[in-house]
């Protein structure tokens, strides 16, 4: 997981999580990693729009975005 957080981060490339909340809800994101920790990942959601943190162990799935080769600017 840690690979692919880092290239994100580096390269700017999307990732997309499969992400438990808080309140046990199930969602999938497309991220773009923005800053890394032990405990949180910072990244801006491109479904909110917004950067969000996520917390790492909440992370049920992550894997890198296939469907474009489209580099984002955010």
């Amino acid at each position: 997981m840690d690979g692919l957080l880092l290239r994100s981060l580096e390269e700017n490339v999307p990732l997309e999580i499969i992400y438990l909340s808080s309140d046990q809800q199930i969602s999938q994101r497309k991220l773009l990693v923005k800053e890394v920790n032990d405990e949180y990942i910072r990244a801006y959601c491109l479904l909110r729009k917004q950067v969000r943190t996520f917390r790492r162990e909440n992370i049920l799935s992550l894997m890198p975005h296939t469907r474009s080769n489209d580099r984002f600017l955010h």
